[in-house]
C-alpha cells in the first residue's frame, strides 16, 4: 500500500512523495527519510525536527535542528504518528492524520 500523498490533522500536515517527505507542525517543521514503507501497517523512520519561534529570524541565528524518529501505523485512510527526539527521547506529540486532509497547523507569529 502506498502512503504517498497529503495526510493532515490537528496540529500536523504531512506530505509524502517518492523521494521526499516533509511535515509541518504548530511552530515547527521536519523531514522524514524516504521511502516511508509499511511493515504490517507500521513504520519507523529517521528524520529531523526543527523547532521554530515567533518573530524574525536573525542572520546569525542557529537553527534548532534535531534528529528525530517518526513512528506510527496506517489503517485505511488514518495514520497515527508519534514524533520523538532521538538525542533526548522527548516526545513532541502523537498525531492522528487523515489521507487527503490539509489539517490545521498554526504557525508562530
Amino acid at each position: 500500500m502506498s502512503v504517498n500523498g497529503t495526510w493532515g490533522g490537528e496540529h500536523a500536515l504531512l506530505e509524502i512523495k517518492d523521494t521526499s517527505a516533509s511535515i509541518e507542525f504548530d511552530c515547527a517543521h521536519g523531514t522524514l527519510q524516504v521511502p516511508l514503507t509499511l511493515n504490517r501497517g507500521a513504520f519507523d523512520v529517521a528524520g529531523e525536527y526543527v523547532q521554530e519561534h515567533g518573530g524574525p529570524i536573525r542572520s546569525d541565528e542557529t537553527v534548532d535542528r534535531q534528529p528525530a524518529r517518526y513512528t506510527g501505523s496506517v489503517s485505511g485512510n488514518t495514520m497515527t504518528l508519534l514524533v520523538r527526539l532521538t538525542a533526548t527521547g522527548q516526545d513532541r506529540g502523537t498525531f492522528t492524520l487523515t489521507r487527503g486532509s490539509t489539517g490545521r497547523v498554526f504557525k508562530c507569529l
